[in-house]
């Protein structure tokens, strides 16, 4: 029975050249992060970010080779044959994920000969290089079908998990934030079962977690957490097989929820009027069908005390926790966190492909009705902007609160906080021109979304590490960071304003060949044998 699905997924075009563009972006990944961290003096404990890059390029990898493949596949209406055939669903789910699980670890191994080189030149210990090999890719396949899971749920079963997940975020707030080091002071006033309860529950957090089992076996200082990492291992991998088990049961009801459950709308809200923008009213709504409150208010709510703490100074209060702001402060303060808050707004504008369809046949179906009207380019353009700012314009606004609060505190100044602000508008419009560029010509946009809000950050960080602001400056992320951060550079000014020009010499191309792409790319498509 698995067969086939191998078969497909390996003489799929699309699904093939997504593969390809995720292992060359992985090899360049560790290379040049391996490459930065061996330049600096103390080897060892940089190699402890190297750890952390690759699990989080593993969960990134991990949502685009399981998440998006199974989340996307019951949009499909062909997957009914399926549905109706002597396969039972389960399998169906099954099969698909275990290709898509496959992927994701012949990616994860193409990182192997590198941590091979480095064990051998001494820059990891040989229990390093399996670690660094297991971990990224149980929480990348643990990411993947979560995200599936989580899609698959029924609109109550959401709409209740944002309300847990929501109390959650305060707790995490209230007892890892506020209360942080001195959580005990905190808890005399409750009993002492209660007080061993929650110390306890918030150290196992606190250690047992991947990032942290990652840090400690990489120092391999105090010797390997063989126990800590056993138990990591193991509550992750019984979470991916119910995560697996609720998928398959819910794959045949999430596609009759799709296809053929009414949608009523029960909110008694009043929806927005459609305007004469229509295509732009459906990209909203389509986008917004999931969309991610859970990470904005978790990033909203820390990075508002986080504010409050840098604008407050000495008056903080004392018996508030300070450890973890300290922390954020070493690692580049607000000016740090607005840059990447900036990058996590560009995501949704260079991630433009998915927003019209998943797939060559969906897209030609489509497009068949699309090019049937009067729409322009300018109409698509209208479309993607719509959309993507609207996912991507709460995370924008928490980075200009992060910069009111370095202008109130006097981390920087009024001059430093407009350019940083006008840095990260030209980012977000460049990565948004780009994204566009690629979905007009009909290109997958994964590898370039991933090298553009994964690969550029990090090209910053080394630049930064090995040559100093002097070049980090000039690319997108580094000119929104360098200039909150510090004076003004006239090469960062520089730098920003070559990017404006290229994103207007990008945008005017796309919108002139548009409506011609798109017609090229429906004639070439339209009754071909495509398998994506």
């Amino acid at each position: 029975m698995l067969a086939p699905f191998f078969t497909l997924a390996a003489q799929s075009p699309g699904r093939q050249r997504t593969f390809r563009n995720l292992v060359v972006v992985h090899i360049l990944l560790l290379v040049g992060t391996a490459w930065g961290l061996s330049r600096m003096d103390d080897v060892r404990k940089p190699m402890v970010h190297l750890g952390h890059v690759m699990l989080v390029a593993g969960i990134v990898e991990g949502a685009a080779l399981v998440g998006w493949r199974l989340a996307q596949m019951p949009k499909s209406q062909a997957l009914e044959f399926l549905l109706v055939s002597r396969v039972a669903p389960h399998r169906i789910l099954l099969a698909e994920a275990l290709v898509g699980l496959s992927r994701l670890g012949l990616v994860t191994l193409a990182g192997a000969p590198v941590f091979a080189w480095m064990t051998a030149t001494g820059y990891l210990d040989p229990s390093d290089g399996p670690a660094l090999l297991i971990l990224p890719f149980t929480w990348g396949a643990l990411t993947g079908l979560g995200l599936t899971t989580w899609a698959y749920e029924p609109l109550r079963v959401r709409r209740w998990g944002e309300k847990i997940i929501m109390g959650l975020i305060l707790v995490y707030l209230v007892v890892g934030v506020l209360a942080g080091e001195h959580l005990k002071n905190w808890l005399r006033w409750f009993s002492d079962d209660t007080e061993r309860w929650v110390v306890n529950g918030f150290l196992a957090f606190h250690r047992f977690n991947p990032f942290a089992i990652l840090y400690v076996w990489l120092q391999n200082e105090d010797g390997l957490p063989w126990t800590a990492m056993l138990w990591v291992q193991v509550g992750a991998t019984t979470t991916v097989l119910l995560l697996l088990l609720r998928a398959m049961w819910r794959l045949k009801g999430h596609f009759h929820d799709l296809h053929y459950q009414p949608a009523i709308d029960r909110s008694g809200k009043r929806r927005r009027a459609v305007g004469d923008r229509p295509l732009a009213w459906w990209a909203v709504k389509r986008v917004m069908n999931y969309s991610g409150r859970i990470n904005l208010w978790l990033i909203g709510a820390f990075g508002t005390v986080y504010a409050v703490y840098t604008v407050a100074g000495d008056a903080w209060p004392v018996w508030l926790g300070t450890r973890v702001f300290q922390l954020c402060d070493q690692m580049g303060g607000l000016a740090m966190l607005a840059a990447g808050l900036v990058t996590l707004a560009a995501v949704p504008a260079a991630f433009q492909y998915g927003l019209w369809d998943a797939n060559a046949q969906d897209r030609c179906r489509r497009l068949e009705l699309l090019l049937l009207t009067d729409l322009k380019g300018r109409d698509y353009w209208d479309a993607a902007v719509a959309a993507a700012w609207r996912r991507g314009r709460g995370y924008f606004a928490i980075a200009a609160l992060m910069w009111l609060a370095a202008a109130l505190s006097g981390q920087a100044g009024i001059g430093q906080v407009l350019t940083a602000l006008a840095a990260g508008v030209i980012l977000w419009g460049f990565y948004f021109a780009l994204g566009f560029r690629a979905f007009a010509a009909g290109i997958q946009t994964n590898g370039l979304g991933l090298l553009l809000t994964l690969g550029m950050p990090l090209l910053t960080f080394v630049l930064g590490r090995t040559s100093g602001n002097g070049l980090a400056v000039l690319t997108p992320p580094g000119s929104v960071y360098y200039a909150g951060a510090g004076p003004l550079s006239w090469l960062g000014v520089g730098g920003a304003a070559v990017f404006a020009i290229l994103t207007l010499g990008i945008t005017r191309q796309a919108l002139a060949r548009c409506d011609r792409n798109l017609r090229q790319w429906y004639d070439h498509h339209h009754g071909s044998r495509v398998m994506s």
